[in-house]
């Protein structure tokens, strides 16, 4: 190695250790690596250990790659030799240093008073702009998601991220609903709560909107180890209530209605709460789609599509798809736009789809066309019965 680059990198490394180095640009490269042009080094903070980021560019692309410290000097060793990089300039708080080649008179290196004279942030991860911060969240640290000083462990991080993605989602969808003095919302199948607390303190301690909140959860052991967090908290509008879906009686009008990943049927028995109770707003994710399945294993129908439905995991894919179609139409006869798209996917959430269906203010549906296309894909995909129509044809009854 010629003494002018080790010279150099004998600078960047004191300069690391010593903490004045800023940055250092590599540039004139020469060597065997296709289509690179410049390489740009800084400190970076990556899950609070130091590196050197390496950001390659190339003619059409640009690579990050993060070393430590140590593995940083070998590769930049590598680099300014074998006719690599031929000119390289550090910068650091205490000079500049630059080393350039020349044919024939090989490396030259010379140093400079420093151009810059602040340290740069180190953080490798931009910040995030969460709706739910994590510190001084009680509700957070006693479901497992923060430490007591408000920072995400690390086996949460997936759930966090889940947290603050349907928080954002919601925060759309919400601003446009009627005002009102108290905004009432129920939360089907709430689980241990992650959704229903973070909800709850999102509208009414950032967005100061007046709300209550109910979560209706079926296992007793969660409903009371909520109410505890809710108390803890002081969240007076936040209670948590046993029951299943299906049979939950209000005690108030339901404004708003949530669902995430009730399974099978009783995403069936949300969207019938929501639809009977006239909500402003329903929200749901479908799970598992068992009972249109059956339904077309029952009757095999023959259609264009039967050489894909003969295969199981077609035939899976094909009942979510017409069990969410179907319900969708369902939502649209009761006078809802309704909309389906994709929203997240983890390993904590596999399923990834969402249906959101807004009560209409203006127009009317044309139900005949909606009731006829739903027999139509009835009778094409052999379906007898889908569980949210038998609901609804119930109340209907009933009401008649």
């Amino acid at each position: 190695m010629p003494t002018e680059i080790s010279q150099f990198i004998h600078y960047i490394q004191a300069s690391i250790a010593d903490n004045t180095f800023i940055k250092a640009n590599l540039g004139d490269y020469r060597g065997e690596e296709a289509g690179l042009k410049n390489l740009y080094l800084k400190k970076v903070l990556v899950k609070r250990k130091e590196k050197i980021s390496f950001l390659y560019r190339y003619k059409t692309k640009d690579i990050t790659k993060n070393y430590f410290p140590n593995e940083a000097i070998s590769e930049l060793g590598t680099l300014l030799t074998e006719h690599g990089f031929r000119s390289a300039h550090l910068f650091t708080l205490q000079q500049d240093v630059t080393i350039q080649y020349a044919p024939g008179a090989g490396f030259s290196l010379k140093t400079d008073n420093p151009t810059l004279t602040e340290l740069p942030s180190m953080e490798h991860d931009k910040p995030k702009n969460r709706k739910i911060e994590a510190q001084g969240k009680t509700y957070l640290t006693e479901l497992g998601i923060t430490d007591g000083h408000g920072a995400v462990y690390k086996n949460a991080q997936d759930k966090y991220k889940q947290i603050n993605h349907y928080i954002e989602i919601l925060s759309s969808l919400l601003k446009d609903l009627p005002t009102r003095p108290q905004t009432n919302i129920v939360d089907m199948g709430a689980g241990k709560g992650y959704l229903t607390f973070t909800l709850y303190d999102y509208l009414n301690n950032v967005l100061g909107k007046p709300t209550q909140v109910t979560g209706v959860e079926f296992r007793k052991d969660l409903v009371d180890f909520c109410n505890g967090i809710a108390q803890k908290s002081g969240f007076d509008g936040l209670y948590f209530e046993e029951g299943t879906i299906e049979n939950y009686v209000p005690q108030h009008e339901i404004n708003v209605l949530i669902a995430l990943h009730a399974c099978d049927t009783a995403t069936d028995e949300a969207l019938y709460q929501g639809i009977t109770a006239k909500a402003d707003l329903i929200v749901v994710a479908p799970c598992c789609h068992k009972q249109i399945r059956r339904e077309m294993e029952k009757h095999k129908a023959k259609n264009e599509l039967d050489f894909l439905t003969r295969h199981g995991i077609f035939l899976e894919r094909q009942a979510e798809m017409v069990t969410d179609g179907i319900r969708s139409l369902l939502l649209e006869y009761h006078g809802y736009a309704t909309k389906v798209f994709e929203f997240i996917s983890d390993a904590h959430t596999p399923k990834n789809v969402l249906i959101v269906a807004e009560k209409r203010t203006k127009g009317t549906p044309d139900q005949a066309a909606i009731l006829k296309k739903i027999q139509a894909s009835k009778k094409y995909f052999g379906i007898g019965y889908h569980q949210l129509e038998v609901l609804l044809d119930q109340a209907a009854t009933v009401n008649e």
